[in-house]
């Protein structure tokens, strides 16, 4: 192994899903600094109105270790975890500023908007709201929460404005 591999860095773990805070409960027991970077959401349940904190990425997590091949098995046999993130090298680092600039972002309580759900030309289909049924294709997000979704009638466009959690990306069986 290099000395560069040897450096005591972050690193992303990719995790089984919903097993986040499992993963990082298990590296912190076993005295691993692991960072589960969490934002506040509003809860989807139709039955409540709560505000519940979820993973800012779902399915990763930060670890920080040199790497050296026992802390390596260590980290991977902890239960939840599926990888590191990398490439054929072997795992990829992720830049100290990063991890600072997120544990700023997460602490401020202001809305993180992250990487987009859809991207233009998605079928989609609305699966809450007064559209509910509608099969169409992701146009544009419109901020604040609505996207625009185009419906295909008569050879004619119709575009209805919704709320971005009332729609799914379509199965690309169905589509």
């Amino acid at each position: 192994m290099s000395s560069d591999l040897l450096k005591e860095a972050w690193y992303v773990l990719h995790t089984k899903s919903r097993f986040e805070n499992v993963v990082k409960e298990g590296l912190e027991k076993k005295s691993f600094q692991a960072f589960l970077p969490k934002i506040r959401v509003r809860s989807k349940r139709r039955d409540r109105k709560l505000m519940i904190q979820v993973p800012l990425f779902p399915g990763y997590l930060f670890v920080r270790t040199d790497l050296n091949p026992p802390e390596h098995l260590e980290i991977v046999k902890t239960a939840g975890v599926v990888r590191f993130v990398g490439n054929a090298s072997g795992p990829l680092s992720v830049y100290e500023e990063t991890i600072e600039s997120l544990k700023i972002m997460v602490m401020g309580g202001e809305e993180i908007i992250t990487g987009a759900r859809f991207k233009k030309g998605d079928k989609i289909v609305v699966v809450n709201g007064p559209f509910v049924g509608i099969i169409g294709e992701f146009v544009q997000y419109r901020g604040q929460g609505r996207v625009v979704v185009n419906i295909d009638a008569l050879g004619q466009f119709a575009a209805v404005n919704v709320d971005e959690d009332d729609v799914e990306l379509l199965p690309q069986i169905l589509s």
